[in-house]
């Protein structure tokens, strides 16, 4: 079984686990924790929910999910009917046209051959609903069931009789097929972008001012980030979690269905291709030779790429900037473990793995450590703890 790297807020089942917030003013005066959104959820609005998108006959149960989440998530099953997933956010710091800017993304990227859960109107048409109760605004969707399952869900065994590199190829032709739409893709409502979350703003409110380094590091990043070309060829919606907790394998075909854009934003599509590229580090973490499991990580992201290119273009200069992306996928991941704690009401607080991440941003040490002497494969994705 391989190492996950990351924080994976999802649990056994889960089809959704989200994560990210900015608007952090109003945020904070206005917070509710996911136990309250449960409780009003399961009280209030439920059984409007089921009429406003005609799920009376379903039996639907709710996902369990972790502190600091923004989305409460229903499973929607019956005998005879097509599963559906329901998802309700329940934080303010997102407007309505951001939210259709992600179901009208995903429906495009639906209807145009793409690999991913439709998006089901409601009995009204509509791809986003709105309930207000007690001055909050509750945002719900309804999608697909993607078929299949979860890697983790099966063990982390691939297709019996079938070698592992079809799923590293198909995990890339996937990945490449939701790239080449995006490029195709005229938004009706705004998205936001990548430099929207990731500022000296979002930054300052999130990261304890004790980390005056981190913070400094993840700055000279973003300046660097903004050198980069944004024309349509490399720049466009992206998924910003592509991992295997994201999507579900047809374990008779092979076939990836990736669901959760909750994240998704305007970016680069190296960000996305970074987390393609991290995603091979549990296949190898185990492995206590460097040069080993650099061979490896070589052999499989070439493997991913070209399931990536069979789908559409990235050039070898933008491939060069690898390490870039793989340090702000980095700066996401400690953003969003501080969010979270924010989120849950937590003291923030750094363990093992947190405190890897902040010293190789804080060291400049690439590829997540991977190759370098702070990585040990007893203890992978570990350093001493960090005090804030």
């Amino acid at each position: 079984m391989p190492v996950k790297f990351g924080y994976n807020r999802s649990v056994p089942g889960a089809v959704w686990y989200t994560r990210g917030v900015w608007s952090f003013s109003s945020f904070r005066r206005d917070i509710i924790n996911y136990n309250e959104a449960i409780n009003v959820v399961d009280t209030h609005l439920l059984t409007l929910i089921s009429e406003l998108y005609g799920l009376s006959d379903y039996d639907i149960r709710r996902i369990g999910a972790h502190e600091g989440g923004r989305n409460i998530v229903y499973t929607c099953e019956q005998a005879g009917l097509e599963p559906r997933i329901l998802r309700v956010s329940y934080l303010n710091d997102r407007s309505r046209e951001d939210m259709l800017g992600e179901v009208e993304f995903i429906r495009y990227v639906w209807g145009h051959g793409g690999s991913v859960p439709d998006v089901i109107s409601s009995m009204k048409g509509n791809l986003l609903e709105e309930i207000t109760h007690e001055g909050r605004n509750y945002w719900i969707c309804l999608f697909a069931k993607a078929p299949g399952m979860r890697l983790a869900d099966n063990h982390y065994r691939y297709r019996d009789g079938v070698p592992i590199t079809e799923y590293y190829y198909n995990s890339g032709k996937t990945l490449g097929k939701l790239h080449q739409l995006s490029k195709e893709y005229t938004a009706v409502h705004r998205r936001h972008h990548f430099f929207d979350k990731f500022n000296a703003e979002t930054i300052s409110e999130l990261i304890p001012s004790s980390l005056t380094l981190l913070k400094e590091k993840m700055l000279e990043l973003l300046d660097t980030l903004r050198t980069l070309e944004t024309n349509r060829e490399v720049y466009g919606m992206i998924h910003l979690d592509y991992n295997d907790g994201n999507y579900m394998i047809d374990f008779t075909t092979g076939q990836i269905t990736v669901y959760d854009f909750d994240n998704s934003c305007f970016g680069w599509y190296m960000y996305d291709l970074a987390d393609l590229w991290r995603s091979g580090t549990g296949w190898i973490a185990g492995e206590p030779d460097a040069g080993i499991r650099k061979a490896f990580m070589d052999d499989y992201f070439r493997i991913a790429l070209e399931g990536y290119r069979s789908e559409t273009e990235i050039t070898d200069a933008m491939l060069e900037k690898l390490p870039l992306f793989i340090d702000a996928l980095l700066m996401e991941q400690i953003m969003d473990v501080f969010e979270c704690m924010r989120n849950a009401g937590e003291s923030p607080e750094c363990d093992e793995e947190l405190s890897y991440y902040i010293r190789c941003l804080e060291d400049g040490i690439p590829y997540l450590g991977l190759f370098h002497e702070i990585y040990s494969s007893e203890e992978p994705f570990e350093a001493e703890v960090r005090s804030i």
